[in-house]
């Protein structure tokens, strides 16, 4: 009755229900006008800018303070960051999937914020509290000379306080961002094209969260001490989550539609289990629902059968015995399973790109520490400010693009981005090139630098203006704006309707697997290089080091990347406009 009901009034024009299957948290069905849109968006942005001031306070700064407090050295700081990086972006994926089966990506999310509350306040104390932070030596001691270490007990808190934040992030990082697109509708052509633009406003709301944490929070860390530098980024969390939760009356919301690797799991172990069966050639024999009203009825988009990975068309493939979930799989479901299995090879060519990213919190921080940091003389930039280079880069990137380079392009192409998602993730790859053939030659000019002036001890300055870093950084943010964003768009974009936080995870598994290659690398690197009485490239006293042997290295693994990336590329097919999914549904 209540359908009928809602289907009168749509025809009489007196609700504007949204056609995308968002409803209100009761499941109940939404009208476009009171909700979603640019207004509940600026309530999911206003929480991404205050998190992205703890998440990066804590982490842009973090290689420092494992090397001066916990006296880590140069590969194991950079591993355990990059390891805490990578876990940070490789729990968001058991997030989505709690989301997507369980509690929605709403619930999900308020969940783990709380875990994540918990973790930040937990890690402030541990830097604050006597009992908990690592013992000082008198005030005229460097931190680097200083001889007492901290207890087993309290390193444990530390990195006990560092996980809990994972946790949290894997629940609130892969919704927070897909609730947002959420808020558009693509059936309707006004939200659709608004929908074009969010990630580019997203990633630029990110950006300037990032600033924040590289200039202001990184400089009262270093100056003024750790307990207010990680106390802040608390209390900005905190704060983000009273906005999140303000704008609850205007948010859209996907109900959980069951869970999206279970059904890959059975498109895969029905095409395993009829591997001889016969493929037919008429698509119209494999295996559908009984109608096309079944679909719209409950909200979902139909997919037509495709030609691509055929060998999954097995689990369609009809047969006289008794089926289950786990033997015969509609056509939908089969080619759901294919848009997310097609996307694979364009993942597997992030990683290496990840590798790069990763630098920028380690080594490149590191190489800063060894050079002279005054702006005059009274002054020092922190080397960990350097990250607010990139994000300069990347905002000033992201609006050149949005703004003049997008329509420029999309009069020539015809593409409503300008430029397809493959090709903008290409120049970001291009870019990443330029960086590392860059800095290998600016460690070659320190390395020299330091040889002339005699300059061997560890934790001596080499006479050389930290600035000559800034190219590097600069250029990153510029790599940043092109591969970053296209890459979380195309994750999204060309996920199935059912499996978009999965998609997304797909984005923040990328830069995890990268963070676990940059660990695993430079450690068999630096013991590799050490072998044969060898003195090694990457050692605790950098003046000493051969970083330029590495990133020259990294250049080349960045450059056979982008090699194997074109040829992912050019074989991949986009999945059909979602405009023609609704003809299909409507015909």
């Amino acid at each position: 009755m209540a359908k009928v009901e809602k289907k009168c009034l749509e025809n009489a024009g007196l609700l504007d229900y949204t056609e995308d299957g968002t409803t209100d948290l009761k499941g109940r069905p939404i009208t476009r006008s009171k909700t979603g849109r640019w207004r509940a968006c600026s309530f999911l942005v206003g929480y991404e800018i205050f998190e992205r001031m703890a998440n990066h306070g804590i982490s842009a700064n973090l290689v420092v303070y494992l090397s001066r407090k916990l006296h880590e050295g140069t590969v194991k700081s950079s591993n355990n960051v990059t390891n805490w990086t990578g876990t940070l972006s490789l729990t968001p994926i058991l997030g989505a999937y709690v989301a997507d089966t369980y509690l929605g990506r709403y619930w999900t999310f308020v969940s783990a914020s709380a875990i994540y509350i918990m973790g930040m306040s937990l890690l402030t104390l541990a830097v604050a509290v006597p009992a908990l932070r690592p013992p000082s030596c008198d005030p005229g001691i460097k931190d680097e000379d200083c001889t007492l270490r901290a207890s087993p007990f309290q390193v444990g808190i530390f990195y006990c306080a560092l996980y809990m934040i994972a946790v949290g992030i894997g629940g609130t990082k892969p919704n927070i961002s897909t609730m947002g697109a959420d808020q558009f509708d693509s059936f309707e052509p006004k939200e659709k094209h608004q929908k074009l633009s969010f990630f580019n406003w997203w990633m630029f709301c990110i950006a300037f969260g990032n600033f924040f944490s590289y200039t202001f929070l990184v400089y009262i860390q270093d100056n003024v001490g750790w307990s207010l530098g990680y106390g802040l980024p608390t209390i900005g969390l905190v704060i983000s989550v009273l906005v999140f939760l303000v704008g609850t009356p205007f948010y859209r919301h996907k109900m959980p539609s069951g869970s999206p690797i279970t059904r890959v799991a059975q498109v895969l172990v029905a095409a395993v289990r009829k591997w001889k069966v016969n493929i037919p050639n008429d698509p119209k024999e494999l295996h559908d629902q009984p109608s096309l009203d079944e679909h719209a009825d409950k909200m979902k988009h139909r997919i037509d059968h495709t030609s691509s990975l055929r060998f999954l068309d097995r689990a369609a493939v009809k047969s006289t015995r008794p089926s289950t979930p786990w033997t015969l799989c509609p056509v939908t479901q089969v080619e759901e399973t294919k848009q997310m299995m097609k996307m694979i090879p364009v993942l597997l060519t992030t990683f290496i790109p990840s590798i790069i990213i990763a630098q920028t919190h380690t080594l490149f921080i590191k190489q800063g520490t060894t050079l002279d940091a005054s702006m005059g003389p009274h002054f020092k930039i922190p080397p960990a400010s350097f990250g607010a280079f990139v994000t300069i880069f990347v905002l000033v990137t992201l609006a050149i693009y949005d703004r003049y380079l997008v329509p420029t392009l999309r009069s020539y192409t015809q593409n409503p981005r300008g430029i397809t998602l493959l090709k903008r993730m290409g120049i970001g790859y291009v870019v990443q090139i330029v960086i590392m053939v860059l800095a290998c030659l600016v460690e070659k000019k320190r390395l020299l630098v330091a040889r002339e002036n005699g300059i061997v001890g560890k934790g001596e300055k080499v006479p050389l203006t930290i600035f000559i870093l800034l190219p590097q950084f600069a250029l990153m943010g510029v790599a940043d704006a092109f591969l970053e964003v296209a890459k979380i768009e195309f994750f999204y974009d060309q996920a199935p309707q059912g499996m978009k936080s999965i998609g997304t995870s797909y984005y923040t598994s990328s830069y995890a697997v990268g963070s676990f290659l940059s660990s695993f690398l430079l450690k068999t690197v630096s013991d590799m290089t050490k072998r044969d009485g060898h003195k090694g490239w990457v050692l605790d006293n950098l003046n000493l080091s051969h970083l330029d042997y590495y990133y020259a290295l990294l250049a080349g693994f960045v450059f056979l990347n982008f090699l194997l990336f074109l040829v992912v590329a050019k074989s991949f097919a986009y999945n059909v406009d979602i405009s023609e999914a609704k003809i299909a549904v409507e015909a």
